[in-house]
C-alpha cells in the first residue's frame, strides 16, 4: 500500500487543510511562504504528492502552528 493512501497520512493532510481554512489562509499564501508554486500546495492537499518531514515542518510554520498541535488535531498522538 502506498503511504499516500494510509489513513493516518490522509488524516494529517486533512488536518492541514482544515487548519489552513480555519485560519483563512489561501493555498497561494502557504505556497508563497514555502517558496513553492500554488500547484505544489494543491497537489499535496489533493493527495497527488507526498510531503516529507522537513516539508511538514515548513508547512506548519507557514500556518503558524506547532508540529505537536498538528499531530494532536489529526489524532495521530492518541
Amino acid at each position: 500500500m502506498s503511504s499516500i493512501h494510509d489513513q493516518r497520512y490522509q488524516r494529517l493532510i486533512h488536518s492541514l487543510i482544515t487548519i489552513r481554512e480555519l485560519k483563512k489562509i489561501t493555498q497561494v499564501e502557504v505556497a508563497t511562504s514555502l517558496k513553492k508554486p500554488q500547484s505544489y500546495v494543491a497537489k499535496v492537499e489533493n493527495l497527488d504528492r507526498r510531503i516529507d518531514i522537513i516539508e511538514l515542518i515548513d508547512w506548519v510554520s507557514a500556518l503558524n502552528i506547532t508540529l505537536i498541535e498538528l499531530l494532536e488535531s489529526s489524532e495521530l498522538l492518541t
